[in-house]
């Protein structure tokens, strides 16, 4: 597991691609389940851990995740998530690049529950939840773009459904438009850096996590 920031407050793990975030029907580890154990062996507290997910990642998805020592620490971080009083930047390589090299999308998107996929609709359709985030080109690489990503809202898969309205599918990513999966599973989407102000130190904090190791990332 890897940990870019602790304090007495909250953990800051940079999650794997293909790791969950939290438990679900799979049974499998997820990263609350990890850092739980981690904290129970690190300071040898014995009954239950308290840990709580300020932010998720998709499974496919790698990059920061924020986990609550408290639940007063939860309950201010989400105060900052819902003021919108923190930078979220994610890089996505797509296989084709747009026709602006920066822009802003703003949509509406819905969750279909059953597809566990998101779709964008009109502004007054029930349930429509207004999405907004700003793109730059970084690099075009033999057949592929690196896109830099702002995210104003984190709606349920907003940046994937997103991307793909724009023709500009994620690599790997073949429930929104992408050609093939990965071999691993992943898809090219990694939340690299959360900037914030610390909601007990009042501390600006800027906390940024490595690329994935794998060709296509190491590739720029």
């Amino acid at each position: 597991m890897d940990i870019i920031y602790e304090d007495n407050h909250f953990l800051i793990i940079n999650k794997r691609p293909g790791q969950l975030s939290q438990s679900d029907k799979t049974g499998d580890k997820s990263v609350l389940d990890l850092s739980k154990s981690y904290i129970k062996k690190k300071y040898k507290k014995n009954g239950n851990v308290f840990l709580g997910l300020v932010n998720r990642i998709d499974r496919p998805t790698s990059g920061l995740l924020i986990l609550a020592k408290t639940s007063k620490c939860l309950e201010r971080m989400n105060k900052v998530l819902r003021l919108r009083e923190i930078k979220k930047i994610y890089f996505a390589i797509t296989e084709k690049g747009p026709i602006n090299n920066t822009g802003k999308l703003v949509n509406y998107l819905k969750k279909n529950e059953k597809k566990n996929k998101s779709f964008i609709v009109s502004k007054d359709t029930k349930g429509a939840k207004k999405s907004i985030l700003t793109y730059h080109l970084i690099k075009r690489l033999n057949n592929y773009h690196v896109l830099k990503i702002n995210i104003e809202t984190g709606r349920h898969h907003q940046i994937r459904a997103q991307l793909s309205n724009i023709n500009c599918p994620i690599k790997g990513d073949i429930k929104y438009g992408a050609k093939r999966t990965n071999i691993d599973k992943s898809i090219c989407l990694h939340s690299t850096s959360l900037e914030f102000i610390h909601p007990t130190t009042s501390e600006m904090l800027k906390i940024e996590a490595k690329f994935p190791d794998s060709k296509i990332w190491n590739s720029f």
